[in-house]
């Protein structure tokens, strides 16, 4: 099928936190869906058959609880598709927004997903109700074909998201299409954890997922491209991801993904969106996901002594790293109960420090979860201080084997080269308890091969 994702520069309000009225919101968001149509026209002329915008794209951030108020929309949280508000409009009160995007699916007979936000009035009666009467939503709305509201998202992970509360149940949000069957829907944060995203597909045994995202990259090993290629690696599925694009925040990183290919989009340069669109294969059959445990042998490891092991700190994070030096040889460094092993070799030495670095803990910092891993990374110096650090080019061509003795099925493989590309593993996958990722030659220089375990029942 054909598929579409817009990486969309907003127009922001220059000041979030100050009160405005409904009318004022209404312009201000009526500029982005304004670029939201434009776009939707040049998919539909390309052949898509959906697209997906991202998170935050008609409203922006930055707000309070109640200055985001007037730019809230009243969506009905059911799955009947029952309502169509382009052809219904006078159905509920403040909808003028989901109006537009239902109109914009009709008028272009396409597929269309994006992210506003909601409001639903609670009783007092209702223990959860906030004090000011009101659930305000970060929500996925899916239209179809016609402009019928097919199925609504609430955010279950908020990512300091203040203006906002979390559903009281996750939502496992999913629709049905005439090309490509069901696609399941979450939202940014929601991809580092079990619920709903991981129960979600593996619920419903979901094969396409869309993605709005307003992603803030962190390198070496959660910028956007990087792990939601992971993503549709690990859990074999497409992925529509659209995310935001504001460089100087440190957000771009959108594509259409599937478990052996991507067609992606990062830019921290120029301004502007951009419109990604590709064919991909539907995925039916369940061939076998990295998930599943493959019997095989691990090659015992050689005697010979290891370069001295060092701590510094990466993604937050305090993890144990050995140096990679010289063309060629095999390391191993340990951390807790997991160990990670790597073979190597480099086509030509260059003057660029690597390290193996292990790291089987609680992350604490912007948001609290689980990690088991096993990383390769290219350090921002020559010193072992500056191993962790952001890297966004490399030149070193290395033939590698990393695995490790994960706790946890989750594993993410994660392979970027230089300039923030992605390659593909020759083999990855599980041999008795060890998870193994190999390479023959990256295609570019390589910054991070890393294999990033989420441990959902230790968080």
């Amino acid at each position: 099928y054909v598929a579409a994702v817009y990486e969309h520069e907003s127009i922001l309000s220059p000041t979030p936190a100050a009160p405005v009225e409904r009318r004022s919101a209404l312009e201000l968001m009526g500029r982005n869906l304004d670029i939201y149509e434009q776009q939707v026209l040049a998919a539909a002329r390309q052949g898509a058959q959906i697209i997906v915008f991202p998170e935050d794209g008609i409203h922006g951030f930055n707000f309070t609880r109640s200055s985001i108020y007037p730019y809230l929309d009243f969506v009905p949280h059911s799955h009947s598709g029952k309502w169509n508000p382009c052809r219904e409009p006078y159905l509920y009160n403040d909808t003028e927004v989901v109006q537009r995007l239902s109109c914009m699916a009709l008028k272009s007979k396409i597929f269309l997903v994006a992210n506003l936000g909601t409001k639903q009035p609670c009783e007092r009666s209702d223990p959860r109700c906030p004090s000011d009467g009101r659930y305000q939503f970060n929500t996925n709305v899916a239209f179809a074909a016609d402009g019928a509201l097919l199925a609504t998202y609430r955010k279950h992970n908020l990512y300091f998201e203040y203006a906002f509360d979390t559903p009281p149940e996750p939502d496992y949000s999913f629709f049905d299409t005439p090309f490509a069957g069901k696609f399941g829907m979450f939202t940014c944060f929601d991809i580092l954890f079990f619920e709903p995203a991981v129960n979600l597909i593996r619920q419903y045994n979901l094969k396409q997922i869309v993605y709005p995202t307003a992603w803030m990259n962190q390198l070496p090993l959660l910028s956007a491209v990087e792990f939601q290629q992971a993503f549709a690696t690990a859990f074999n599925v497409n992925i529509l991801a659209a995310n935001i694009h504001h460089p100087t925040l440190g957000m771009t990183g959108s594509g259409i993904y599937t478990p052996v290919k991507s067609f992606i989009y990062h830019n921290m340069e120029s301004y502007g969106g951009k419109l990604i669109v590709a064919e991909i294969p539907v995925i039916t059959a369940d061939y076998k996901t990295n998930l599943e445990k493959i019997p095989g042998r691990v090659s015992e490891k050689g005697k010979e002594q290891s370069p001295p092991s060092f701590y510094a700190e990466m993604m937050y994070d305090n993890f144990t790293f050995v140096p990679v030096w010289g063309e060629k040889g095999e390391l191993q460094v340990c951390a807790n109960s997991l160990c990670c092993y790597l073979n190597y070799q480099r086509a030509v030495l260059t003057d660029e420090l690597y390290a193996l670095g292990v790291f089987d803990g609680l992350h604490t910092v912007h948001g609290t979860y689980y990690v088991q891993a096993c990383a390769l990374v290219k350090c921002g110096g020559l010193s072992f201080s500056t191993c962790g650090q952001e890297v966004t080019d490399a030149t070193a061509l290395i033939d590698f084997q990393l695995w490790g003795n994960m706790s946890t099925p989750y594993i993410f493989p994660l392979l970027l080269t230089s300039g923030i590309t992605l390659d593909f593993a020759d083999h990855m996958g599980w041999k008795n308890n060890y998870y193994f990722l190999s390479k023959n030659r990256t295609s570019a220089g390589l910054l991070t091969a890393a294999l990033y375990g989420r441990w959902y029942e230790k968080d």
